[in-house]
């Protein structure tokens, strides 16, 4: 009697690209609350790379580069605002 078995699935390309999407957009939102000058830079380039892969969740990676590049807008207008280039404790 022989026992065959199923090969392992492989993780494709689309499925992790659907999960940086998400990544972005999630770290994105995060990024307008706390530490939007990590998040934001982190946010575009998963973004584009979701984007460069072929992710089927276009929209979510949109958002995460629309929020990432929104997260910088938001510090580039607080220190603006408070005219100094670094943060004082």
């Amino acid at each position: 009697m022989e026992l065959t078995t199923a090969a392992p699935r492989r993780r494709s390309a689309t499925r992790d690209a659907d999960g940086m999407a998400v990544a972005s957009f999630i770290l994105g939102l995060v990024g307008l609350l706390a530490l939007n000058v990590v998040l934001g830079p982190v946010s575009i380039i998963l973004a584009a790379t979701a984007l460069f892969r072929g992710t089927t969740r276009r929209g979510r990676a949109f958002l995460g580069l629309g929020l990432g590049v929104a997260d910088l807008v938001v510090l580039v207008a607080f220190m603006s605002a408070d005219n100094t280039l670094s943060w004082s404790f």
